[in-house]
């Protein structure tokens, strides 16, 4: 599966286009490393209970996103884009999105 933030695959033609795929996931840290990171952002610097959160995030979105487009007949997925939410205290949505094409 090719995977791009671009509108197309270079070197390559779209012969099939199969519309949006997407996948989403929310996560959450146990409450030990949300007060941890709330230490954290007294005295500043990266929270990495987050950024690990955020990291898991987005592999388990986009291996749903690219689960769609197989089902669909894709070869590649276009125009990838992230957006995160926060729908909870300590818990994050992350949503990965494209469009389903076929390529040669």
């Amino acid at each position: 599966m090719i995977l791009t933030n671009l509108e197309g695959v270079p070197g390559k033609e779209i012969i099939e286009h199969y519309g949006l795929v997407q996948g989403s996931t929310i996560r959450a840290k146990h409450v030990g490393k949300d007060i941890l990171a709330g230490f954290k952002n007294i005295v500043g610097g990266e929270l990495k209970a987050y950024t690990e959160l955020l990291q898991e995030s987005r592999k388990e979105a986009v291996n749903r996103m690219v689960m769609q487009a197989e089902q669909l007949g894709a070869n590649a997925v276009i125009n990838i884009r992230f957006a995160t939410s926060s729908v909870a205290p300590g818990a994050a949505e992350l949503f990965a999105y494209g469009t389903a094409v076929k390529v040669q």
